[in-house]
């Protein structure tokens, strides 16, 4: 079996270099080595794309909201500071926090938007969230309780044209009954720093105010709307909080950042998946590349086979030539669009905002795709399942010419040479 293979590399290396007069086919030849790079690099670049965008969403999720939140069935908590205290006691809670949260209207002169408005504790929030490093120009403890201080995200700050030390008027939706009439609960606050988390859905609608400036905006009393939990593992929150929730006692409404986010994952799995398999198509033209060469090669090597069998080669060994010959294409091929597909999904960033100065457009929109920027994330698996199927319908390209090549009869071959 050594021999034979030996003998057959040898005669595929040596069609793999086919002399001038042969050009075209050789020519063939490196179009189908670049079509297979071409399908390589594009699943690459897109599985990478949809990998960093997953991770990216995911970081910029958890780092400004809680893994977990624990509310009132019938209204605010009143006993929290009980609750807070037992809720720490549970295995896989590794911090508790209070909050105050609703919706509201925030009005700067004639521009108006809907925000939600949450209150926290500055001193706690850290436990629950990377809030912090978020921030421009201020600081958590810059919420001081009284001072009507609020922090916004960046893209609502713009809308609302208010920056550091403007003030803005919060409504709430609940109003007050007076001898006029139902007038809402309004308050100005003072704007003391922005919001910059790059997730535009949290920077485009939230409004961070202190614990007590929420309670007093929104009538709470000395209650809260709940607890927001970090655990030590965040993919496994649905079943924590459920424990939690159930040790606490009951009659409690739970929720996690899964259930709240879940459905931009499970379509971002679904858009992957579906995108690998459009994109094989591509591949699969590749492959067909690979059979027009071989077969173009067996008519053009029909003498060439015919002596080779004359002088007692086996049909096994014509056809392994074909197939070390189309394997080495497929091989090469997926070896250039390795490279190139790692190459371009390691400066992805760099080429979308160059292509964005140039075109003097927006390619990559946060209103659309949530992130102001276009991650990638090349992953060992997701390699080894493209280059396994390039390779995989490579060599399946190469049955068919091989098999053609093998059954070539000498006599018939040399009877028309």
């Amino acid at each position: 079996m050594s021999a034979v293979l030996s003998m057959a590399w040898r005669l595929a290396r040596r069609y793999l270099r086919p002399k001038a007069a042969q050009g075209f086919v050789s020519f063939i030849s490196l179009v189908g080595m670049a079509g297979v790079a071409v399908g390589v690099a594009v699943l690459i670049v897109v599985l990478g794309v949809m990998n960093g965008f997953e991770s990216e969403l995911k970081s910029r999720i958890l780092a400004v909201t809680s893994h977990a939140t624990v509310t009132g069935l019938e209204g605010p908590l009143h006993d929290w500071q009980a609750l807070s205290v037992a809720a720490r006691r549970e295995s896989g809670v590794e911090g508790v926090a209070p909050y105050v949260e609703s919706r509201a209207l925030a009005a700067q002169g004639r521009t108006v938007r809907g925000v939600l408005v949450r209150g926290i504790d500055p001193a706690l929030e850290s436990e629950v969230s990377d809030l912090q490093r978020h921030l421009k120009g201020a600081t958590l403890s810059a919420l001081v309780p009284g001072s009507y201080s609020v922090l916004l995200g960046r893209s609502l700050a713009s809308e609302l044209g208010v920056g550091i030390g403007d003030r803005v008027v919060l409504a709430a939706p609940q109003g007050v009954a007076t001898p006029a009439g139902l007038v809402p609960r309004v308050r100005r606050f003072t704007v003391v720093g922005t919001i910059d988390s790059g997730l535009y859905e949290f920077d485009h609608h939230v409004a961070l105010v202190s614990l007590t400036d929420g309670a007093r905006l929104f009538r709470t009393g000395d209650g809260v709307t709940g607890l927001r939990l970090r655990l030590a593992d965040p993919f496994a929150a649905a079943a924590v909080v459920r424990r939690v929730a159930v040790n606490l006692g009951g009659g409690f409404y739970i929720s996690d950042w899964t259930r709240e986010h879940g459905n931009f994952f499970r379509s971002i799995a679904t858009t992957k998946s579906i995108m690998f398999v459009l994109l094989l198509l591509v591949m699969a033209v590749a492959a067909f590349n690979i059979v027009a060469t071989l077969m173009m090669l067996v008519r053009e090597k029909r003498a060439d086979i015919a002596i080779l069998r004359t002088l007692g080669a086996a049909p096994r060994t014509v056809l392994m030539t074909f197939i070390l010959q189309g394997t080495v294409i497929g091989l090469v091929g997926t070896l250039l669009g390795l490279a190139a597909g790692i190459a371009i999904a390691t400066h992805l960033s760099a080429i979308v905002h160059a292509l964005e100065s140039t075109l003097h457009t927006t390619l990559v929109d946060p209103r659309v795709y949530l992130l102001d920027e276009l991650p990638a994330r090349v992953t060992v698996p997701d390699i080894l399942r493209v280059c396994l199927t390039s390779l995989l319908l490579s060599v399946l390209s190469t049955l068919p010419p091989a098999a053609t090549a093998a059954r070539t009869q000498p006599a018939e071959a040399l009877r028309h040479d």
